[in-house]
């Protein structure tokens, strides 16, 4: 038999609690209306998209999907935020790109581009993950997280109260050999492009300590680390870099089977850090992700599919809910978000 052919069957024995609608009222802090990752809601009617989010218990909606061009960004606005203006945020972005024309006046020529962004309407800075993966300068060097070429960019979001939601590295295993012992071997499989083995790709620490490095230099910007803070698999390292830098948020977006699979761990960690930690999905909009977001973090449901696929897609491990605190919850799913992103 082959391993793709492999779906064993949980003969356990344990409850299915269904959460149709969340505690509280949540604000959906990380994801996407556009392509390829938002489902190209943008071409679709408004009036749908928001029957969905009523119907999820989706109060607020950050759209990080922008980018950095004014046609793009006016279109979400145009589409979404004139639509229903309290409800959504759109995030802008930095085109890398242009460093190969303009050369050392790149980092002058995208702060200005955030002014630009902000006077169309953007309310913050989303970062892809290309910074310090594939993003090089103009001779053709990678460029750090922590390159001090680009202090005008985070200071001048900081100036303009945009907060940076940025995602810096995928989980650890995208860096290690794709053998036997990777436990992303299949998803990897599916997506090739997601595999950043190093070398010839900087290594995995590097990267997170180039970026706690930049954090910790601009104490007056808000930054939100995406994905459990980029380190899902190790909260400790998460939890000493809050500790060491009060002005860094994360948020919980497309880390569902991570938390899951280490419950005792995250509920000691959403406890603890329960004001620093925004909730998010990154699964564009759809319901059954967020009900399964909301088993995870409101049940003691155990063993569970973390993902929507029948095996699931971020390794072959399964869930256990956190039974979060109602106080816990509130903060998470929305009270954060109301005080990092200025809901109003």
């Amino acid at each position: 038999m082959k391993l793709t052919d492999f779906k064993p069957k949980s003969q356990l024995v344990t409850k299915t609690t269904l959460v149709n609608k969340p505690k509280f009222p949540v604000i959906d802090a990380h994801d996407h209306l556009g392509d390829p990752f938002g489902g190209g809601w943008d071409k679709k009617p408004l009036s749908e998209l928001l029957d969905l989010l009523d119907e999820a218990g989706i109060t607020h909606y950050v759209d990080l999907d922008g980018g950095w061009g004014e046609d793009i960004l006016d279109a979400h606005l145009k589409h979404f935020k004139e639509g229903a203006p309290e409800r959504f945020q759109v995030f802008g972005g930095v085109d890398w790109g242009q460093w190969q024309e303009l050369g050392n006046q790149f980092p002058e020529w995208a702060a200005k581009r955030l002014h630009i962004q902000k006077a169309r309407g953007a309310q913050g800075l989303k970062i892809w993950k290309p910074l310090g993966l594939h993003v090089t300068d103009h001779t053709g060097k990678l460029v750090d997280v922590d390159d001090e070429r680009l202090i005008p960019v985070w200071e001048t979001a900081g100036e303009l109260g945009f907060p940076v939601l940025i995602h810096v590295a995928d989980p650890v295993a995208f860096f290690y050999p794709i053998d036997e012992t990777n436990e992303r071997w299949e998803e990897i499989g599916e997506h090739p492009d997601w595999a950043f083995t190093s070398p010839p790709f900087p290594a995995f620490m590097h990267i997170m300590n180039s970026f706690k490095n930049m954090v910790q230099r601009h104490s007056s910007t808000t930054f939100i680390g995406a994905h459990m803070g980029c380190y899902g698999e190790n909260l400790g390292w998460v939890g000493q870099m809050l500790d060491d830098c009060p002005n860094c948020y994360i948020d919980t977006s497309a880390r569902f089977g991570e938390i899951g699979r280490q419950p005792y761990a995250s509920l000691k960690f959403f406890i603890q850090y329960q004001n620093r930690i925004l909730y998010g999905s990154d699964m564009s909009p759809d319901l059954y992700v967020y009900r399964l977001s909301y088993r995870l973090f409101e049940t003691d449901d155990e063993y569970f599919n973390y993902n929507t696929s029948e095996v699931p897609g971020q390794g072959r491990f399964y869930a256990y809910g956190l039974y979060l605190p109602d106080a816990v919850l509130k903060q998470i799913y929305r009270e954060n978000a109301m005080k990092v992103l200025k809901f109003k």
